[in-house]
């Protein structure tokens, strides 16, 4: 059984205690708001704003509602100064927006380019600005190799109902990482580092089922921009192509396309909708999100 948590404000928690309202449970748990349970996954938030996700579905179901923190701080002891060592290191985007792409980057950044990240000031993506990120990204593609994968609305979906959220990322850090490699033959990193976002044991046992997977240890920490700066710049290249698709899903839909899972996102889909149902809604966004229940209830 695995099992996801989000920290939540009280109107989102509202706001899934009345999605879950018919599969609520009459059972108190001490110290929460409400209890309940939906296809095998039970559901718990508490008054401090945690919500607990449990079951074999947990971190599919968290995925509706934002980025999980399924993950310890650091589950692997990473080796000492690896901060100054040559690093393939992996990153995704898009996974908590209703609208728009999954983008996974790996980036190989070698010991002589750190000072050069440095200097340009490569750092988390959430840390910058989206103009710093689209010329910073335009950068680091003519600096250092990477591998992109973006999986589009469309792709996502067909894909989405055999691969749940998690195994999804898995499969395309796993791609990503394998390709770059690859590329860059035949030099090999002293380590490779993926940004956690489930826990090792997990994303081992998803790996597995790949036909083609990378058998060199890698490591797994949360906030993987903060150890290298391999990550950082994978976080700036996927960051940036996922912009560079919101914005031309904006120019086809002659409407700003709004990144995240709220009430502009569920506006929008509703006016989808009624322009081209179900068939024009799953060119621009991940269906399986709460959102398009939302949307249509709106109609």
């Amino acid at each position: 059984m695995s099992s996801a948590v989000l920290k939540l404000s009280k109107a989102e928690i509202q706001k899934l205690k009345m999605y879950y309202s018919d599969h609520l449970l009459n059972k108190k748990v001490p110290y929460s708001e409400f209890s309940a349970k939906k296809n095998g996954t039970s559901i718990t938030a508490y008054t401090s704003g945690k919500v607990l996700f449990q079951g074999n579905n947990a971190e599919q179901e968290a995925a509706r509602w934002g980025k999980t923190d399924t993950a310890p701080k650091k589950s692997s002891t990473l080796p000492k100064n690896f901060a100054s060592l040559a690093v393939l290191g992996s990153d995704e985007v898009g996974n908590g927006s209703y609208f728009g792409p999954l983008c996974v980057c790996a980036a190989y950044v070698d010991k002589e380019q750190l000072a050069t990240l440095q200097q340009l000031g490569v750092k988390d993506s959430k840390m910058l600005t989206d103009d710093q990120i689209r010329k910073m990204a335009l950068t680091l593609k003519e600096l250092i190799p990477y591998k992109l994968l973006v999986v589009d609305p469309e792709k996502y979906n067909e894909i989405q109902p055999k691969y749940n959220a998690v195994r999804m990322k898995v499969a395309l850090h796993n791609q990503a990482i394998r390709l770059l490699l690859e590329q860059i033959k035949p030099t090999k990193p002293d380590a490779i580092l993926i940004d956690q976002f489930t826990s090792e044991a997990n994303y081992l046992k998803y790996v597995k089922q790949e036909p083609k997977r990378v058998e060199q240890k890698i490591y797994f920490v949360t906030k993987g921009e903060q150890y290298h700066l391999s990550v950082a710049a994978a976080s700036i290249i996927s960051r940036a192509s996922f912009l560079e698709e919101l914005d031309k899903a904006s120019l086809e839909l002659e409407t700003k396309v709004p990144s995240g899972a709220g009430k502009p996102s569920d506006e929008l889909a509703a006016k989808l909708l009624r322009q081209g149902g179900i068939d024009l809604l799953r060119k621009y966004v991940k269906l399986h999100f709460a959102n398009t229940e939302k949307a249509q209830k709106m109609i």
